[in-house]
């Protein structure tokens, strides 16, 4: 299966990126080909809602969408990788989805696989609710068929991360596909 995982922390050596690393080395170890997108360090610019690609042409602004809507279309399964901020998908995670405008018939047409891998500096049982009810909304309305969700609570920076249990599992979803 050919796997792209979109990254979108500011900080390239964050927890969610580890659990990213877990997940991409279970998902070799079982055969698949990952590519990784890098949203936070892409030229990609948010959705202007002008309708120039009118949901199914190219899109107005000339940046990396381009090149991240032909990998989008071109994987198998997407898998969607954030910290976290103020309970719901950072900013630059957020222009990746908005960018899908631009090509949802063919996006909700494929039947995309997903999976979510959140970290959390909180360990609140309440700290997801929010970022999960947003991508489970997300994958009903784009067709997508979830394969996953790591919601990595008390992950606020590299060493309490390796100190649960969430690479562990970022590692085992990688490796049940």
């Amino acid at each position: 299966m050919n796997i792209l995982v979109i990254e979108s922390s500011p900080h390239k050596h964050g927890s969610s990126n580890l659990l990213a690393d877990q997940f991409i080395k279970g998902a070799k170890e079982s055969g698949h080909q990952v590519t990784v997108f890098d949203a936070a360090r892409a030229d990609l610019h948010p959705c202007l809602g002008c309708d120039f690609c009118g949901m199914n042409g190219p899109c107005s602004q000339k940046d990396d969408g381009e090149k991240l809507k032909k990998q989008i279309l071109d994987a198998d399964m997407m898998v969607l990788v954030t910290p976290l901020y103020y309970f719901g998908v950072c900013a630059q995670l957020k222009t990746v989805i908005d960018r899908f405008y631009s090509f949802t018939g063919k996006l909700d047409s494929k039947g995309m696989k997903t999976a979510l891998i959140v970290a959390a500096w909180d360990s609140n049982e309440w700290t997801m609710t929010e970022v999960e009810s947003y991508y489970d909304t997300l994958c009903r309305y784009m067709n997508f068929k979830n394969q996953g969700k790591i919601l990595g609570t008390g992950c606020g920076n590299v060493p309490m991360t390796q100190r649960t249990g969430f690479p562990r599992q970022a590692y085992e979803l990688g490796r049940s596909l």
